[in-house]
């Protein structure tokens, strides 16, 4: 079973998720890792496209935008963006910016959930949270500063999310 993490950051605005997702995919891009970015739809995967691009003035995120004219096994950049389900077995690392736990999530090494400060994404979360811990994973949570540093004193904690 994959290893779950939750980053959360308190910010609520309009790109605050995909920001967050940005400094995420980085991350594992600079650890070599392959990574695969659930968007759920086209306007959020062209969002976050164009973020991969801009959030920061030193990063370069070379990443694959697939769909269904491009099949996710064809992908020859580290990170590909899709909206898609379906899943090669040569991603390390799914990125969900959704809702919804996709259904292929058991099919990585590690599951990342990013959420922001609106309610409603953390609503969600709960139960993606809950649906993990069923399955016998017990998901760890991060406090991301709006700054993209844990708050001080803060570190990754096994949250309780059990309502």
């Amino acid at each position: 079973m994959p290893r779950v993490d939750f980053y959360v950051t308190e910010d609520a605005q309009a790109d605050a998720r995909l920001a967050l997702a940005c400094r995420v995919v980085e991350k594992a891009y600079l650890a070599k890792q392959q990574v695969l970015v659930w968007c759920g739809d086209s306007p959020t995967l062209t969002r976050l496209d164009e973020l991969l691009w801009t959030f920061s003035d030193g990063s370069f995120v070379p990443h694959d935008v697939l769909d269904t004219t491009v099949p996710v096994e064809t992908a020859r950049a580290p990170v590909s963006l899709t909206t898609d389900q379906a899943v090669s077995s040569h991603y390390d690392l799914l990125v969900n910016i959704t809702d919804t736990a996709p259904a292929c999530w058991t099919a990585f090494e590690r599951v990342v959930e990013i959420l922001d400060g609106n309610n409603a994404v953390r609503q969600a979360a709960r139960e993606r949270f809950r649906l993990y811990r069923e399955r016998g994973i017990e998901p760890e949570t991060h406090a991301i500063a709006t700054d993209g540093r844990r708050p001080t004193g803060g570190r990754a904690t096994r949250a309780n999310h059990s309502n």
